[in-house]
């Protein structure tokens, strides 16, 4: 823990004393978790319920005060949270339960930071084409100064080399969150399928997939949720700006791996994921400004061609090529199927937003 954090200070053992205190069996917490108006952060509030609910239809509307998360003026300020997903509570367990909502302003529309409504619309379309999604998403973990955790307060670590995947010490920092992060999200159902320390000291991975449609983009979001709850235990600050530090040091990104059916069937079909690379590549610029909450302008830090990235501004594909906009990992180039993996979202892209474009470019030709 942290000695500059108030929340590192908190005696963590007085508070599990409160949390085994039995809970009548017909009552539920609730914890609605809604996307701000950042398009990047999420927020979150609690209620009572006086049933455990076990679809999202169940839940009642709940409403939140706009003006005060980016999404509303102070005098019409009432914002609708429209439950659309439903996850066990890891912090307060027993039957309660995270809540994954929609947004939506005083006339009903979707917020504009409601980017799941249109997702689910190109999902349902594409829906025959059972498209299947993985997201590999990249973090780094700051101390209270805003400093990468570990790292030398008047200078730097040593280059990076020793702490992708690495162990020991002086290699990586703060295993406890990663590992509390991951029994967590299994816990509450997500289909966390990893995680590892990244190339820059203090920075990390977790995958979460297969899932498909629209499951994608409500489970990475629960499970950053889930992530931002387990550091602030810790006292950590958790960033997901997809170039932290500055120099020669990697990036943060969110790289998203697609197939559909016709993609994973046998018989040598790797034509169709050369017909989605072809696509793809005829949209560079779309998918550019759908890869994070900037349209683009955080991406640009990153995506310098350098650091295991593509050039923001030139298409590229590979086989094993972790250089270009999309790799096709060696094992699908030899089996002739499986799928691609495009590395350019940002590590704080919306993943509705990512998996809708690349669903409206490979699948529905819009």
């Amino acid at each position: 823990m942290l000695k500059n954090s108030p929340n590192a200070l908190l005696n963590k053992s007085i508070f599990q004393h409160y949390l085994t205190l039995p809970v009548p069996d017909d009552k539920c917490q609730a914890t609605y978790l809604w996307i701000d108006g950042t398009g990047e952060n999420i927020r979150c509030k609690t209620r009572t319920l006086d049933f455990i609910p076990k679809k999202p239809d169940e839940l009642p509307v709940w409403n939140y005060d706009g003006s005060s998360t980016y999404q509303a003026e102070g005098a019409n300020s009432d914002t609708y949270l429209m439950p659309v997903a439903i996850y066990k509570d890891p912090f307060l367990r027993g039957n309660s339960k995270l809540v994954i909502c929609d947004a939506y302003k005083y006339n009903k529309k979707p917020t504009e930071t409601n980017k799941r409504h249109s997702c689910l619309q190109a999902m349902l379309a594409a829906k025959d084409h059972h498209p299947w999604f993985g997201i590999e998403q990249e973090y780094t973990l700051l101390d209270m100064d805003l400093r990468p955790l570990g790292w030398p307060k008047n200078g730097f670590p040593g280059p990076q080399g020793p702490y992708y995947c690495g162990v020991g010490a002086n290699k990586v920092y703060a295993r406890d969150i990663v590992e509390a992060h991951y029994r967590c999200c299994l816990y509450a159902g997500i289909n966390i399928s990893g995680t590892n320390a990244e190339v820059m000291p203090a920075q990390w991975e977790y995958q979460v997939g297969p899932c498909e449609g629209i499951d994608i983009g409500d489970q990475l979001w629960v499970s950053r949720y889930i992530l931002q709850r387990v550091a602030e235990d810790f006292g950590v600050i958790v960033t997901f700006d997809p170039k932290p530090m500055e120099g020669d040091w990697n990036g943060a990104g969110a790289h998203t791996n697609f197939s559909t059916k016709a993609m994973r069937e046998e018989g040598g079909i790797i034509s169709e994921i050369e017909k989605a690379i072809d696509k793809l590549s005829r949209n560079h610029l779309r998918h550019i400004q759908a890869y994070d909450p900037k349209q683009g302008k955080d991406n640009e830090r990153r995506l310098t061609g350098r650091h295991e990235t593509s050039s923001i501004h030139d298409f590229s594909a590979g086989v094993a090529n972790r250089g270009a906009s999309i790799r096709i990992p060696r094992g699908c180039a030899e089996e002739k199927k499986g799928y691609l993996e495009d590395r350019r979202p940002a590590s704080n892209c919306d993943p509705y937003s990512v998996c809708e474009a690349i669903v409206r470019t490979c699948i529905l030709d819009e």
